[in-house]
């Protein structure tokens, strides 16, 4: 798939994609979000692509929405806010609901919706140069691409509400603190490790990831006894899939299980 500013490779049964607007920090317009939807559904429908990683071109990850774009608007700026925003969180939602794991590779900033997208990432790891800001309250703007769902989850309302008012920045070593991304790394190595834990990842169980996913987020909304139901529900059906009997059958037999080329 050729995008001019979201590309796509494939390798190794992962999908790398690239934020690619360098010239602007990576910064989101209407192109860039429908073109990221499109990859979002690529991804998450062909089954060579085991797992996706997503970083940006350049130095940035992404500075979040590009405001030059969305001003030149004038009167139409809400229409065409809800047009962008519509295609970005048609995105988040194939990446989050998808049953590949999605990891992020913050190489820079990342700045209002690009903070965003880092956080709606199942993982991250950011280099040692990279910083996290909100940025929106400061332009009288409030969070888009999962920001106000994702954040608070991660690290509590009130350092959410911190981060908003405030538009405090956070280096790699307070996000990781804070639980907003796993490792830091120094930036040579950055892609090099994401990409070695996206490989392991991608041979390995995709459907229970996909349903682990699904109980965290359900999670968040059920009492303890309907979250006990699903998850008896859940491993139920997998331990009869193929995964789960390969799963079991490797681990009985004292071998490593070969989810990849199953039958």
């Amino acid at each position: 798939m050729e995008k001019k500013c979201v590309l796509l490779s494939i390798e190794n049964h992962v999908g790398i994609i690239t934020l690619n607007r360098p010239e602007v920090g990576n910064a989101l317009n209407l192109q860039m979000a429908q073109e990221l939807m499109e990859v979002a559904i690529h991804c998450s429908e062909n089954d060579e692509v085991r797992c996706v990683v997503i970083t940006g071109a350049g130095n940035k990850f992404s500075v979040g929405g590009d405001l030059k774009s969305f001003a030149k608007e004038g009167n139409q700026i809400s229409s065409h806010l809800k047009a962008v925003t519509a295609y970005l969180h048609q995105a988040i939602s194939y990446f989050a609901r998808m049953n590949k794991p999605f990891i992020g590779a913050i190489n820079g900033i990342a700045a209002g919706a690009g903070m965003s997208l880092a956080c709606a990432c199942d993982l991250a790891y950011a280099s040692e140069n990279s910083k996290f800001v909100m940025a929106y309250n400061k332009i009288g703007l409030t969070p888009d691409g999962s920001g106000s769902y994702f954040l608070p989850r991660i690290v509590g309302i009130k350092r959410a509400l911190d981060l908003m008012y405030t538009n405090r920045m956070l280096d790699a070593k307070e996000a990781f603190e804070w639980g907003i991304v796993n490792q830091v790394v120094c930036e040579k190595e950055l892609m090099g490790v994401v990409l070695d834990l996206a490989k392991n990842l991608a041979n390995g169980p995709i459907e229970a990831y996909g349903a682990t996913k699904k109980l965290f987020y359900h999670s968040l909304q059920e009492t303890l006894e309907s979250q006990m139901s699903l998850e008896s529900q859940l491993i139920a059906e997998r331990a009869n899939s193929a995964e789960g009997k390969e799963g079991i059958s490797a681990f009985l037999e004292k071998r490593e299980a070969d989810y990849l080329n199953r039958k």
